[in-house]
């Protein structure tokens, strides 16, 4: 049963149990239920839930590969598996925070003794600058610009034939998406779940609800270019609900589908919009707050005003996504390290030494 996930009888779900890993089943009713619960009721924010069970279920598969019941592990299996586990620094401590939270969850319930991964060290790790790939204000202006915003339908020849130029309501989409990411410095999830009545006028000037990480709901001043955007791709479409998500799917007749884009559907589409513009393929959602961040620092803003738009807690993290001195260091080596070629392609002759018998 290595790997194999067993339905609990717990809590029904519509097409049967809910999957527990293998050892946690084999530890009882009461330990599948207290598993469901970590999940359930601990973790409320959904990506970080997400990554919690891949991390957990690879842990118990492990354990399985390895014949181990959950009573019997210790912190020393806790320690090999993550020796064994080809991940990178901050890997290793979301799976030691996933295990820690469950165990920690498990030992309350008393379905275990002890957290086998409570002093269970991770490697030490900190970083001054986010590795985020982020774009220079000339590229992003490429990127929008690039965007088609109308497309060709072809007329049936029974209806005199010929080619009919129609709003293009994906590209439409898309660069309102780009636009306030990059603009608001948002989160692509605080966006994709924008609906249509968060959008609003106060006196002349548009303004959006976000609802952030942590559940934070804040409002945001559109600039006027994104204000522009998305006035255009509404214009377009036909929204009239106001718990309607405004960023939304579409079918094969570039009609809206009622459900919102997902962050992995705006992923694939920053992809395509970024090859088509010939920028970088490791371009990313979050690259346009990153993006948004840098260049409203490099043209005087304040880091403070910054950490607010961002919805930083912290001016540290704030500075993670500040890429000036980035910038500035490949600026000083373009310009002040140069290896010259001598005239003709030919080497010059080296220089005899001082204390050279010659």
């Amino acid at each position: 049963m290595t790997g194999d996930l067993v339905p609990s009888p717990l809590l029904p779900a519509r097409s049967g149990g809910f999957p527990v890993p293998a050892i946690i089943a084999a530890a009882g009713d009461k330990a599948s239920e207290h598993f469901l619960e970590f999940f359930a009721a601990t973790i409320r924010n959904k990506n970080t839930r997400m990554a919690y069970v891949q991390a957990i279920a690879q842990f118990c598969r492990w354990c399985e590969e390895h014949g181990l019941q959950l009573a019997s592990v210790r912190p020393l299996h806790v320690s090999a598996y993550i020796e064994a586990k080809p991940l990178t620094a901050p890997s290793i401590k979301q799976h030691l925070a996933a295990l820690r939270g469950l165990f920690n969850w498990l030992v309350i319930k008393q379905v275990v003794p002890e957290n086998p991964a409570m002093f269970v060290k991770g490697p030490k790790f900190s970083r001054q600058m986010g590795i985020t790939p982020i774009l220079e204000a000339e590229q992003m202006r490429m990127l929008l610009d690039s965007i088609p915003i109308t497309r060709d339908v072809n007329i049936p020849k029974k209806h005199g034939g010929g080619v009919r130029i129609v709003a293009d309501v994906k590209g439409l989409r898309d660069r309102a998406v780009i636009a306030i990411m990059a603009y608001t410095f948002a989160r692509v999830s605080a966006v994709l779940k924008v609906k249509r009545g968060d959008y609003s006028l106060q006196g002349k000037r548009a303004r959006l609800r976000l609802l952030e990480k942590g559940n934070k709901e804040k409002l945001v001043w559109l600039h006027h270019e994104a204000e522009q955007y998305l006035d255009a791709y509404l214009d377009a479409v036909i929204i009239s609900e106001a718990a309607a998500p405004v960023f939304q799917t579409l079918n094969k007749n570039h009609q809206l589908t009622g459900e919102a884009i997902t962050r992995r559907d705006m992923l694939r589409i920053v992809k395509a919009r970024c090859a088509a513009a010939e920028l970088p393929e490791t371009i990313c959602n979050h690259t346009f707050r990153g993006t948004g961040i840098t260049v409203f620092l490099q043209n005087g803003g304040a880091l403070e005003a910054a950490q607010e738009m961002a919805n930083h807690s912290d001016p540290r993290t704030t500075k993670l996504y500040d890429r000036r001195k980035d910038l500035a260091t490949l600026s000083e080596i373009e310009r002040r390290i140069a290896f010259e070629k001598v005239r003709g392609g030919a080497a010059a002759p080296p220089k005899p030494s001082l204390n050279s018998d010659a």
